[in-house]
C-alpha cells in the first residue's frame, strides 16, 4: 500500500500557490483544458472501476461519471473569462466620489473529500471548480470505491504536478490527518454524521467549507396530477445506481385517493425499466458493500413489500422495491435509506404533510408533482430544503 507524506504534500501545495502562477486565467484554462484529456483518456478505465466497485451498468457510469463532469468542464470553459473579471459595483454616497470593484480571488490550497456513490464526478466536479478559481487542490476519495480511487490517482499523477493537484488515498485515518493542517478551504461531500467531523475540524481554524451533505428527501404526489408522468420520474430518480443518490427521493407521500393507481404504476414502471427482478439485474448497480447491505436489508419488512424485496447476499443485489402501510413513526422513517428502497405513506391533508416534513431536519431536496399552482406555491413558501 502506498504511503504519503501527508505534511509534505501540503507544505509543497502552499509553496506552490504562494509562488502565484496558479492565479492567471491562462493558467487556469490551460488546466482545465488537460484535465479533460486526462478524463477522455481514461473514460473507459474510469467505467470499469464503477463496476469493478458497485457493479454500474456502463451506460449508467458514463453518463453519470464521465459525460456529467465534461459538462461541468465545459460550462466552466466558456464562462470562466466572464466570471472571473472584476465587477464595478455603486459607491456610498458617504464614499464618493471613490470607486468599488469586486475581485473574484483564489482561497488558496483546498481539500477536496469525496464520496462512494458517484465517485469519480463526486472528486472530479469540485477539482474543476477549485483549479478554476486558481487553487491548489489535494483530493481524498472514498476508500470504499477503491478501483475509482486508484484510477483518479494514476489519472492525475499522470497529466498533474502534485504541488498543484495531489490525491491522497487512504481510509478515515488518512482523512483525519488531513484535517489537522489549516486548509484554505475544504469541500466534502458525505454524510451529516462524518460532515459534522469536517465542520468541528475546520472551526479550528474558521476555514471555510461546502458540506454537501444527503437527508431525508420527500416526495409528494398530489392528487390533481399527470401521475404516470409522476411515477416515471419518481422511478428513474430513485432506482438509478440503486438509489445511492443524494439527491434520490428517500420516501414518497401520496394522495390516499390516487395511492392504488400509483402503486400499479410503479410496478409498471419498475418491470419496463428493469425487467425481472428476482435475480440481479445487468441495468441495475449493487450496493456498495455489506455492510450497506445487510443496514438496508433490514429495512425490508415482506409484510410490508408491495414490489420487489428480492436480495442476494453474495451479488450485494437488492430489488427495486416499494413498501406500503408506512407511518411516519417507523424505523425505516428515521435516517437516510440510501438504496433502491422505497416507502409510500398517504395523506388527504398537504398541510400536516408539510408540517411533518418541517419536524424533521432539513432535506437536500424536496420533489412535489402537482398541476394546482395553489399547491405549488404552498410548498414553496412552507417547506424549506437545499445544500
Amino acid at each position: 500500500m502506498q504511503t504519503y507524506d501527508l505534511q509534505n504534500t501540503y507544505l509543497t501545495q502552499k509553496q506552490c500557490y504562494k509562488s502565484g502562477f496558479t492565479h492567471s486565467i491562462s493558467f487556469r484554462m490551460e488546466q482545465l483544458d488537460i484535465l479533460k484529456q486526462a478524463i477522455r483518456k481514461y473514460q473507459d478505465e474510469i467505467v470499469d472501476a464503477c463496476y469493478k466497485d458497485m457493479g454500474k451498468p456502463e451506460m449508467e457510469a458514463y453518463l453519470s461519471e464521465v459525460v456529467l463532469t465534461i459538462a461541468h468542464l465545459d460550462l466552466m470553459l466558456k464562462n470562466l473569462k466572464s466570471w472571473s473579471r472584476p465587477q464595478k459595483v455603486r459607491m456610498p454616497a458617504g464614499h464618493l466620489p471613490g470607486s468599488a470593484f469586486v475581485y473574484p480571488e483564489p482561497y488558496g490550497v483546498t481539500l477536496i473529500i469525496s464520496p462512494w456513490n458517484y465517485p469519480f464526478q463526486l472528486a472530479i466536479v469540485p477539482l474543476i471548480g477549485a483549479i478554476a478559481a486558481g487553487n491548489c487542490a489535494v483530493i481524498k476519495p472514498s476508500e470504499l470505491s477503491v478501483n475509482t480511487s486508484k484510477i483518479i490517482a494514476k489519472m492525475i499523477a499522470e497529466f498533474f504536478n502534485p504541488e498543484f493537484i495531489s490525491v491522497i488515498e487512504g481510509g478515515a485515518d488518512v482523512a483525519e490527518q488531513l484535517l489537522e493542517n489549516r486548509w484554505d478551504f475544504i469541500f466534502f461531500t458525505g454524510s451529516p454524521h462524518i460532515g459534522r467531523k469536517v465542520m468541528h475540524a475546520a472551526s479550528q481554524y474558521l476555514t471555510p467549507l461546502v458540506l454537501e451533505l444527503g437527508g431525508k428527501s420527500p416526495c409528494i404526489v398530489d392528487k390533481e396530477v399527470s401521475l404516470e408522468v409522476a411515477v416515471k420520474r419518481i422511478a428513474h430518480g430513485k432506482f438509478f445506481n440503486a438509489g445511492q443518490s443524494c439527491v434520490a427521493s428517500d420516501y414518497v407521500v401520496v394522495h390516499e385517493s390516487i395511492k392504488d393507481q400509483f402503486l400499479k404504476l410503479m410496478e409498471s414502471s419498475i418491470k419496463n425499466f428493469y425487467g425481472d427482478l428476482e435475480k440481479p439485474l445487468k441495468d441495475m448497480a449493487l450496493i456498495i458493500n455489506d455492510n450497506h447491505f445487510n443496514r438496508l436489508q433490514k429495512f425490508i419488512d415482506q409484510s410490508n413489500v408491495v414490489i420487489g424485496g428480492h436480495t442476494n447476499f453474495e451479488k450485494r443485489y437488492i430489488s427495486p422495491t416499494v413498501l406500503d402501510h408506512v407511518q411516519w413513526n417507523d424505523p425505516i422513517m428515521e435516517d437516510e435509506i440510501f438504496g433502491p428502497v422505497l416507502p409510500v405513506l398517504t395523506y388527504n391533508d398537504l398541510n400536516q404533510v408539510i408540517e411533518e416534513i418541517n419536524r424533521r431536519p432539513k432535506p437536500l431536496n424536496l420533489y412535489f408533482f402537482s398541476n394546482n399552482r395553489n399547491n405549488q406555491d404552498k410548498i414553496l413558501h412552507f417547506t424549506r430544503s437545499g445544500n
